[in-house]
């Protein structure tokens, strides 16, 4: 079994029931794509719009790529044609973006919002508030061509235990709000949320998606 094989291995027998695994294949060769298509692996997570396009025409049509990174407006179009999920969405006018061109083409995608919890500032995202405020005021209901399945989030880029596990349960607390909010909304299911460092501690606070890259291909 080669290395990625066996990392994948692993990795799935710390996932329970119900929890999907996102193979960040972000930067990493077509070459390693395909060790872990493989060994069954089917989720992957790419942050670039330009390298998304080239490695979904190169490689099997049944992978599902979650488009995981910053997505700048001029970048909607490529992405929208090949993603099936957009777990990035960290503005209203990305949101409203993709929502029109996602009906231009005909299609529904499905999107999760992106909350900032971590106290880093760089990091993108809707605040707490703001989501709420979203939910609030109902304005998922004019959307036409975009499914919103959930939240993403990254915990702050600390050591410190206590805070990533607060960080995942203020996003825990955020869906259970939004669903007390909204609870005719269909399909709002999933958190993907935990990386590489801190997926076990996410997992504790419901992640439905954890976010994998390193352990499994390596360095970068």
């Amino acid at each position: 079994m080669n290395h990625i094989a066996q990392q994948l291995s692993a990795i799935r027998q710390t996932l329970p029931e119900g929890v999907r695994l996102v193979a960040v294949s972000k930067f990493h060769p077509e070459t390693a794509i395909r060790e872990a298509y493989q060994a069954g692996q089917r989720i992957f997570g790419e942050s670039r719009a330009q390298e998304l396009s080239a490695k979904a025409a190169a490689l099997p049509s049944d992978i599902s790529w979650h488009f995981i990174g910053h997505l700048q407006t001029n970048k909607i179009k490529p992405v929208v044609s090949v993603a099936s999920m957009i777990e990035s969405i960290d503005s209203l006018r990305l949101l409203d973006a993709v929502d029109r061109e996602a009906e231009r083409q005909g299609r529904t995608i499905n999107v999760l919002l992106q909350v900032h919890v971590a106290r880093e500032e760089t990091k993108f995202g809707f605040s707490p508030d703001e989501i709420i405020d979203y939910f609030t005021t109902r304005r998922f209901e004019q959307l036409k061509a975009t499914h919103i399945c959930g939240l993403m989030a990254m915990a702050s880029n600390t050591d410190d235990t206590a805070r990533i596990d607060s960080d995942f349960a203020h996003v825990e607390d955020l869906r259970r709000q939004i669903l007390q909010i909204a609870p005719e909304l269909r399909g709002f299911t999933e958190l993907s949320m935990g990386m590489s460092d801190d997926y076990p501690i996410a997992i504790t606070h419901g992640a439905t998606l954890v976010r994998i890259g390193s352990t499994i291909f390596g360095p970068r």
